[in-house]
């Protein structure tokens, strides 16, 4: 929940206090290679990967395992 409590300094900055999405990935290679493929997507191509999963935009930070 750290940022929930605007720990980092990204969510400080950009007032982010809401997870809508987020990716499980078996080891930290993979997990870079998408952070990076996802930073090359358009804005349009990331709010429709959201609203696709949860389409309300509801803090899903209490589901998490």
């Amino acid at each position: 929940m750290a940022h929930r409590a605007g720990l980092s300094a990204h969510t400080s900055k950009y007032k982010i206090r809401r997870l809508v999405w987020f990716e499980q990935h078996e080891d930290f290679e993979t997990s870079l290679r998408r952070e990076r493929q996802l930073k090359r997507w358009r804005r349009a191509w990331k709010d429709r990967l959201i609203t696709e999963a949860n389409p309300n935009w509801h803090d899903i930070s209490y589901d998490i395992p």
